[in-house]
């Protein structure tokens, strides 16, 4: 089981910044991607950023241009920037890990970001 450390959540206000990072506990040569997904209130989990070892990305929609996604190789660390936050971003954002060879995804205990005036 590879351990997801996540940081970076809390309380912004409405056009604010946040920075969430996830550090794993695992070779990156083990590692197919990373990246985040988000669960709101009453609503379903969802992909919000992820990006390979080789450095695609991958963002939902609605975080194009506001969201920026990158990582560490040397530390098997993710970041994700979030610029422009808006209310509908608030929701408990998972660390998400696609390990080479194994079905499961490794996820992190998850973050809580509110964006709220």
């Amino acid at each position: 089981q590879v351990q997801l450390a996540e940081s970076g959540g809390g309380l912004v206000q409405p056009g604010g910044s946040l920075r969430l990072s996830c550090a794993a506990s695992v070779s990156i040569f083990m590692i197919y991607s990373m990246g985040w997904y988000r669960q709101a209130p009453g609503k379903q989990r969802e992909l919000v950023a992820t990006i390979t070892r080789g450095g695609t990305t991958t963002y939902t929609d609605s975080v194009k241009g506001r969201f920026t996604i990158s990582r560490d190789n040397a530390k098997t660390t993710v970041y994700l920037q979030m610029n422009s936050l808006k209310p509908e971003d608030t929701a408990v954002y998972y660390c998400n890990c696609k390990r080479i060879g194994v079905w499961s995804d490794d996820w992190g205990q998850g973050t809580q970001v509110t964006v709220s005036s």
